[in-house]
């Protein structure tokens, strides 16, 4: 049997191959919603059921107790989807069939963000700016010139003035990326971000990506799905009109949506044209 995660209930039910279904508490249930529309809105490029997947490829531990090399090739496990969930959002009764492990990390952290921002302006009165891990959503009255954020491919890096600096006046800026955990495999290089329709790393074109959106789980969902999506990123960001920069794993940069050339150093608002170099 497995342990019953914190915030959910075990209720009566047979097993049929899978987990007993459990309830979901109310804020354990807003992040399955968040998560599950993630995965409409993507058409499957962000899934929360590749938690197998991950497992499978090495990340199965704290990030920090995982082995950097290892010279065991890594297990490719694709996911089952969807359609290995069942989730009532009015009874918030959740079954997972056999073999289906959840993963949140694409929408989580992001919803954690827009909560304790939308929280946080309205105890103070004041605009506010929230940092998870990357995930930055703005709230209330911002400064003036807006929340000036340095942009880099790992969140913790130090600042730097040779970096491209951005800022926002609200809404969620997130970054996704291969840079910041990664390990090998068999010779390979494998990172936390699963493609859902194969359960391995997606092939590398983007070595982070950056958005901003109307809030941080947009953001950081858009942020996922393109490093997963690849080359066909950019169009898909383009329709949805939604500012972004996106680095390939060369190190050169595109930016789309009114997001402004990299100018390092330098405070740049929001709005400009798009830009390859």
């Amino acid at each position: 049997m497995q342990p019953v995660p914190r915030g959910l209930r075990a209720v009566p039910g047979q097993r049929r191959g899978g987990r007993p279904p459990l309830t979901a508490g109310p804020l354990f249930a807003e992040a399955l919603d968040t998560a599950f529309r993630a995965a409409e809105a993507t058409a499957g490029a962000v899934d929360p059921t590749v938690g197998a997947s991950v497992s499978a490829l090495g990340y199965d531990r704290t990030f920090a107790s995982v082995r950097p090399e290892d010279v065991r090739p890594a297990v490719v496990l694709r996911p089952a989807g969807l359609r290995g969930v069942r989730w009532d959002p009015a009874t918030r009764r959740l079954r997972l069939a056999a073999g289906v492990a959840l993963d949140l990390g694409a929408t989580a952290k992001a919803l954690c963000a827009d909560r304790a921002a939308r929280r946080a302006a309205e105890a103070c009165g004041r605009g506010v700016l929230v940092g998870l891990g990357g995930d930055l959503s703005a709230a209330g009255e911002p400064p003036e010139g807006g929340w000036q954020i340095e942009v880099a491919d790992v969140h913790s890096a130090p600042s730097s003035p040779d970096r491209p600096v951005v800022s926002i006046r609200a809404g969620g800026l997130a970054t996704s990326g291969t840079a910041a955990r990664s390990w090998r495999r068999g010779g390979r290089v494998l990172h936390h971000i699963v493609d859902p329709a194969t359960g391995d790393v997606p092939p590398p074109v983007w070595r982070t990506v950056s958005v901003a959106a109307a809030d941080c789980v947009e953001a950081n969902t858009e942020a996922t799905a393109a490093v997963v999506l690849g080359s066909a990123a950019p169009e898909r960001l383009r329709r949805r009109g939604l500012p972004a920069r996106l680095v390939r794993v060369d190190g050169s940069v595109l930016t789309l949506g009114g997001w402004p050339p990299d100018r390092p150093g330098r405070r740049e608002n929001s709005r400009g044209d798009d830009q390859e170099p």
